[in-house]
C-alpha cells in the first residue's frame, strides 16, 4: 500500500516542533511496512502562512495573509495531483479540501484548531468529511466534534507517543512542570496563579510574557524536563488533544489537567492523574499541592499514567491502529 500524507504542519528539521506529532506517525507506519509519501508547506509555495506561528497563528498576526489562503491551497493541490497513491491521508480539514479534488480515496484526521474554525464554515465542513472514506480523531471530544460537523464513519486513533525505555527519578526537591504555548487558552495565566510560591519550572513561548520561562525548546530537550519533573500540569482552557498530557505520562508522571476535551480520554482521575475544572484556580492549586507533598501518590499515579502510554499511545500499537484504518479505508 501507498499512502500520501498531506498536512499543513511538518518539521523541517530535528530542531522544528511544528507538527511533530504528524512525523511520528508517519515513521511509525513506515515501520510497519506501509509506503508514505509525505507533502507538506516545505515542498511548495505557501506564501508565508505556513511554519513561525501556523496558519491560524500567522493570519491572527497578520490579517492580510487570509488573501494568500487560495493560492496556498492551489499550490498544496497542484504538488499532491503529481504523486501517485492508493490512500491520501490529509491531516486537518484544510488538506482535506485538497484531498477532497483529487479523485482518490483519502481519510481526513481532524484536530483541534480546525474543529474550532469548521464551526465556522459548517457546510464546508461537511462537504469535506462527508467525502471521506474514514474520519480519524485522536480524542473522543474530537470524534464527537467531528460527528457534529457531519462525519458518518469516525475512528478513534491515538497520535503516537514514542515512550522511553528508562526513566530517572525526578529531581529533589520535587517541582511542578508546564510546557507549552504561553497563551490564554493553554491556561498559563491560571498556573501561575495556582502555583505562586511554589518549586515549578516554565518551558514554552507565546504572548504572554513569563519572565522565568527557559523559552521554547527542541523536541529532543523535552525530555530531560518531564524526567526532572515530579509532576506535570496542563492547565487548558479547551483542549481537543493534549500532546503535552500524554507525553508527560509516557514518563511516567502523573498529570493534573483540566477535564476538557482530548485531556479527559488520557487523565483518569484518581488513576493516573487528577483532573480539575477549568479556570478554578484554588482546585488547581489544591491538586498540585496534594501530589507536590504526597511521595507515594505521586508514584502510583505515575505508574499507572506510563503503563497506559505503553498501551494505547506507544509506537507500535498506534501505528498498528493507523494501519487498520488504512486497510478499511482502501476495502471501501
Amino acid at each position: 500500500m501507498k499512502v500520501l500524507v498531506l498536512t499543513t504542519s511538518y518539521p523541517r528539521d530535528d530542531r522544528d516542533p511544528a507538527g511533530r506529532f504528524v512525523r511520528d506517525s508517519v515513521y511509525a507506519v513506515r515501520a510497519q511496512g506501509v509506503d508514505v509519501d509525505v507533502l507538506s508547506p516545505a515542498s511548495f509555495r505557501h506564501y508565508g502562512l505556513a511554519y513561525g506561528y501556523g496558519i491560524v497563528g500567522n493570519i491572527r498576526r497578520r490579517p492580510w495573509l487570509v488573501a494568500a489562503v487560495p493560492p496556498m491551497l492551489w499550490q498544496f493541490r497542484r504538488s499532491a495531483a503529481r504523486t501517485d497513491a492508493d490512500l491520501v491521508h490529509a491531516h486537518w480539514l484544510a488538506a482535506g479540501a485538497v484531498a477532497a479534488t483529487l479523485r482518490k480515496p483519502f481519510v481526513v484526521q481532524v484536530w483541534g484548531t480546525d474543529v474550532e474554525l469548521a464551526r465556522r464554515v459548517p457546510l464546508l465542513a461537511r462537504w469535506i468529511l462527508r467525502r471521506a472514506a474514514l474520519v480519524l480523531a485522536a480524542s473522543e471530544y474530537l470524534a464527537g466534534e467531528a460527528r457534529a460537523l457531519g462525519a458518518r464513519d469516525v475512528r478513534v486513533v491515538p497520535a503516537v507517543v514514542p515512550v522511553p525505555d528508562v526513566v530517572a527519578e525526578p529531581d529533589e526537591p520535587p517541582h511542578v512542570l508546564y510546557a507549552g504555548r504561553l497563551s490564554p487558552e493553554k491556561g498559563i495565566e491560571e498556573f501561575l496563579a495556582a502555583t505562586d510560591g511554589m518549586p515549578r519550572v516554565v518551558v514554552g513561548a507565546g504572548p504572554i510574557r513569563v519572565a522565568e520561562s527557559v523559552g521554547a525548546i527542541s523536541p529532543a530537550e523535552m525530555g530531560g524536563y518531564y524526567a526532572r519533573a515530579a509532576l506535570v500540569c496542563v492547565p487548558s482552557r479547551r483542549e481537543g488533544y493534549g500532546m503535552v498530557a500524554r507525553e508527560a505520562m509516557a514518563y511516567g508522571r502523573p498529570v493534573v489537567a483540566t477535564a476538557v476535551g482530548g485531556l479527559r480520554d488520557a487523565v483518569e482521575d484518581g488513576v493516573t492523574g487528577m483532573l480539575v475544572p477549568a479556570h478554578d484556580v484554588p482546585a488547581l492549586r489544591a491538586a498540585i499541592t496534594r501530589l507536590l507533598q504526597d511521595g507515594a501518590l505521586r508514584r502510583r499515579l505515575g505508574s499507572a499514567a506510563r503503563a497506559k502510554a505503553e498501551r494505547e499511545y506507544a509506537v507500535e500499537p498506534a501505528a498498528r491502529a493507523i494501519v487498520a484504518v488504512y486497510a478499511a479505508a482502501v476495502g471501501r
